[in-house]
Formats: C-alpha cells, sequence, structure tokens
C-alpha cells in the first residue's frame, strides 16, 4: 500500500518529453498497469524521490535503489541525457515453464534520444533496456496512430524490455500523433501529412541506429520488430524491403493496410496477431499473407475480439487475451531472437 502510495505522488510531477538539450531523467516504475514515471533530475524533486522511495521500500519491503548518472550516448547526433534506475517487481508478467525465469529483471533503464545526423530528419525515441537479465538483443517497436508516448506503448515496450530486450520506440509521426478527441472525418487528411516514404526513412533511420550500436558494442545479432495497427502495416513492408540484413522475425499485432503483393518479398517469419472481430485486419488477408511468406509464419486469431485489445485492452476479458498474446509474442522472440542464438553459437 505504502509503495502504491509513493507511485501515486510521482505521478504529480510527470512531465512531457522535453526536446530541450538534457532530456528528462526516465525513471521506469511498475504498478498495476506497468507506468513509466518521467521526472525531471532537480535536487528538490530528487530528494522527494529517495524519501519517498525509502519509506515505501522499508513497508512493502520493497528495494529502491535511486542513481543518477549521465550518459553519453557515442553517436555524436544524440544529446546528452540524464539517466536514473529505480528497482522494479516485474511480479504482474506471468513466466511460462519454456522460458528460464531465473533471470527475471529487477531494473530497466530508459533513455530518451535523438537519431539522426542531419537536424531535419532526426528522430526523437526512447530505449528501455533490461539490465540484469539483458540478453543483447534489440527489438524496434513501432507504434500505432496515438503515438510513441501514449501510455498503452510505452508500457508495452516496458514489459518486453523487462523480459530481458533493448527496446527502441521512435516517434514516427514527428510530434504530431493522432490524437482520440480529434473528428474522425480528419482521419485520412491527418495521415496524408505523414508522408509514406518520410516514415519509411525514420524506421530505417532507428534500424540502422540500432544495428550500429551492437556493433559498436561487439554484438552482431539481428534485430526483431513489433508493431501495432499503423506500425503493424508497417512491420510488414519494413521486412519486406529488409530483405533479411537487420530484422531476424517481425511480430505485427493487427496490422493495418497490409500489401499482400509484399510478402514473397518478406525473408524472416511473422507472426500475425489480430481478433476475428477487427474490421481493419480482416483475418482472411493475415493467412494469405502468412502462407506467402512462409518461413514458419503463423496467424493467431482471437475470437471475438476487436482492434487494439492485445496493447489497450479495455474488460476483462480483453485482459485475459491480451495477457496470452503476449505471452505468445514472448516466447515467439524468445524462440527466434535468443534461443536460435544460442543454438548457433554452441554449434560453431
Amino acid at each position: 500500500m505504502a509503495f502504491s502510495a509513493a507511485k501515486a505522488l510521482f505521478s504529480v510531477f510527470r512531465i512531457p518529453h522535453s526536446s530541450s538539450v538534457g532530456a528528462p531523467l526516465l525513471i521506469s516504475s511498475s504498478s498495476s498497469t506497468g507506468h513509466i514515471v518521467d521526472l525531471p533530475l532537480v535536487s528538490d524533486y530528487f530528494i522527494m524521490i529517495t524519501i519517498v522511495g525509502t519509506i515505501a521500500a522499508f513497508y512493502s519491503n520493497a528495494s529502491v535503489v535511486v542513481q543518477g548518472r549521465r550518459e553519453f550516448m557515442r553517436r555524436g547526433s544524440l544529446r546528452l541525457v540524464k539517466n536514473a534506475k529505480t528497482r522494479v517487481c516485474c511480479s504482474q508478467i506471468r513466466l511460462e515453464d519454456s522460458v528460464d525465469d531465473d533471470e527475471t529483471c529487477e531494473l530497466v533503464n530508459g533513455v530518451e534520444l535523438t537519431l539522426g545526423e542531419d537536424h531535419a530528419d532526426r528522430i526523437d525515441a526512447y530505449l528501455l533496456k533490461a539490465v540484469k537479465n539483458n540478453n543483447g538483443t534489440g527489438v524496434l517497436l513501432l507504434s500505432d496512430v496515438l503515438g510513441f508516448e501514449h501510455s498503452a506503448t510505452r508500457d508495452f515496450a516496458y514489459r518486453v524490455a523487462c523480459n530481458g530486450y533493448n527496446v527502441l520506440v521512435p516517434d514516427l509521426f514527428r510530434g504530431n500523433p493522432w490524437t482520440k478527441d480529434r473528428p474522425s472525418s480528419d482521419f485520412e487528411l491527418w495521415r496524408a501529412q505523414h508522408a509514406h516514404e518520410r516514415v519509411a526513412k525514420d524506421i530505417n533511420t532507428s534500424a540502422k541506429w540500432m544495428v550500429e550500436e551492437f556493433l559498436a558494442a561487439g554484438i552482431s545479432k539481428k534485430l526483431g520488430i513489433i508493431g501495432f495497427c499503423f506500425g503493424g502495416g508497417r512491420l510488414v513492408e519494413t521486412l519486406a524491403y529488409d530483405e533479411g540484413v537487420y530484422f531476424s522475425t517481425g511480430i505485427s499485432f493487427y496490422g493495418t493496410r497490409m500489401e499482400l503483393s509484399l510478402a514473397p518479398s518478406v525473408k524472416v517469419p511473422i507472426l500475425f496477431i489480430s481478433g476475428d472481430h477487427d474490421p481493419l485486419c480482416p483475418v482472411g488477408p493475415l493467412h494469405e499473407m502468412a502462407k506467402s511468406i512462409g518461413r514458419g509464419s503463423r496467424v493467431l486469431v482471437f475470437k471475438n475480439r476487436g482492434h487494439g485489445f492485445a496493447h489497450r485492452p479495455e474488460s476483462p476479458e480483453e485482459d485475459r487475451d491480451a495477457e496470452e498474446a503476449f505471452m505468445a509474442m514472448r516466447n515467439w522472440l524468445h524462440k527466434s531472437l535468443v534461443a536460435n542464438e544460442e543454438l548457433n553459437a554452441s554449434s560453431v
């Protein structure tokens, strides 16, 4: 109870993403919904966090570690960012017997970045990294139209990182995501403002950045890619043009406006997840696409589920299916990115 009260206090000081030099302190904490809390590194706030966190830890047996530090990212195009760690509990994540749970994460490290060499092509993004159980594998997460800062996307990215991954989430809409308070009649006009070629270029810039960061660290693993809705549709296109260079697998959650003609060009397996009541992502074309791609691609359909249920569940029933979808995604990532890598390494 004390820990929950402390979380409520933290949320009072939540600030939006800042594009100014010296990005805000990012503290990743887990609550019942896995929210991420952003706090500026100001002495008064830092003291308050330390005091409240210590009290909460004492009364709830939660171990809280606050450590302020500055991390300079290697690329000159990235800003100096401030970063902190808070010990978190991942008890909301069920671990299946098929996955080793000895190294369940205790720390998630988050930094806000700006990618790109040219000022006109710079992209805001955030990177969430597992600390204790980091498996050295990168995942690019493409958001839905609500954007990379929407709480549902951040929560999902946090949970993926909590399972050992380094998750990069770029701002595909350059600070102009769709908002639910806008009339639906404006949607196509809004979407037209985000040129197809520009979004594809931003995705490629993000993937290239991750690969270069891993290579600089002496790691040559390929990436995984996850996409929701808008991002799920762009995922198929990304993999088709990538041709197995950057990525070794993908998971598309109810992708929209996917081009079936691109399927034969995809060189890696994709897990398609959708509901059978989703008018934006009909199941029929998904089966056709998976068959055309081959390579072990699979379609997972949830009965009586509509659009967005896996990362934005709105009922206890959707919550249960969302958890099952997350587990399916998690096992797919583990098999494709971690287990296969370990198998290849052992055979050398």
